[in-house]
């Protein structure tokens, strides 16, 4: 499988760690305008950085596949959906 994003697969994102326990489902992403940064949350209300996690955007691709969904979304756009199943609105921040 040809990785997604146009950033390398050990770039650093941030994910909480409902995501990174597999307790929830990712329903938010976010690719920072200020730093190119992802972050991928779960949608529940987190305490920073208690809740934080960094990791690589290969592991986020592997705890969440149907975030090649929204890999080319730009800088200072964000998308979210209502389940893990859900089609993913994109928006712009």
């Amino acid at each position: 499988m040809n990785f997604p994003f146009s950033e390398s697969p050990n770039t650093a994102c941030i994910v909480c760690k409902h995501i990174l326990r597999k307790e929830k489902p990712i329903l938010f992403a976010s690719h920072d305008d200020e730093d190119g940064m992802w972050q991928f949350m779960c949608g529940c209300e987190h305490s920073f950085p208690e809740d934080a996690c960094v990791i690589g955007l290969a592991e986020a691709l592997e705890l969440d596949s149907t975030i090649s969904l929204i890999a080319s979304i730009p800088c200072g756009y964000m998308a979210e959906r209502e389940s893990a199943t859900a089609d993913w609105t994109i928006i712009k921040e």
